[in-house]
């Protein structure tokens, strides 16, 4: 008899992998960006199943929140032609479909039942009513994969250094300011006197040469 852990674990499941398969399929790049939202959420229902609440939370967090969101802007700045997008989706459907039929096989060997499976990986115990995940997730990702996460770390690190001055180059079209000369401006560099002679006013009643009588 199913039960209502299943039932839920069953529901999120499919929704998950409905809209995973439809942000490959929608053409147009918003709604493929909004079913990657709605693929998330799935999985931190998931997550919240398998009692892993604080991967839920970033995964709701960290990617709906802020990058998707980013996602979302970026696509809707970019104004993609979505015509071009279809033109060659007959052409390359079959190559398409051999990929994708050899990803599926590739994680069905990987991440099949002899791996994953009740009898290799069990369910865990029921934990107590103070227990807390995020204790035990820190000491094994600080003590067993302390080396994988400094590496991530390091990369992660240098991957920001690299967008940064990729994107400041210096440039000779660029308009820069330069602060020390602002700072260190004098009167006499902006502003410049000219004295110049006055011009008499002309009286009125004084007709200008060659005029008419």
């Amino acid at each position: 008899m199913i039960t209502a852990i299943q039932t839920i674990f069953y529901l999120f499941s499919t929704v998950a992998v409905l809209s995973a398969l439809f942000v490959i399929v929608a053409n147009n790049p918003v709604r493929s960006a909004l079913s990657l939202v709605l693929t998330f959420f799935a999985m931190s229902g998931v997550w919240l199943i398998l009692h892993a609440e604080f991967l839920a939370l970033i995964l709701v967090l960290v990617y709906v929140g802020a990058v998707m969101t980013l996602f979302l802007f970026v696509v809707m700045m970019l104004r993609t032609n979505i015509a071009s997008l279809r033109e060659g989706f007959v052409r390359y459907f079959p190559v398409a479909a051999l990929l994708a039929l050899i990803l599926v096989g590739l994680m069905i060997v990987v991440v099949g039942p002899k791996q994953f499976g009740l009898t290799s990986m069990p369910t865990p115990p029921a934990q107590a009513a103070g227990y807390n995940n995020l204790a035990d997730l820190g000491m094994v990702l600080y003590t067993q994969y302390v080396y994988p996460f400094e590496i991530a770390a390091v990369l992660l690190l240098t991957a920001i250094v690299v967008a940064i001055s990729l994107t400041h180059r210096q440039s000779y079209r660029r308009k820069t300011q330069n602060i020390d000369k602002q700072m260190g401006v004098k009167r006499a560099d902006r502003v410049k006197l000219i004295d110049m002679p006055s011009i008499k006013k002309m009286n009125l009643t004084d007709k200008p040469s060659g005029a008419e009588q």
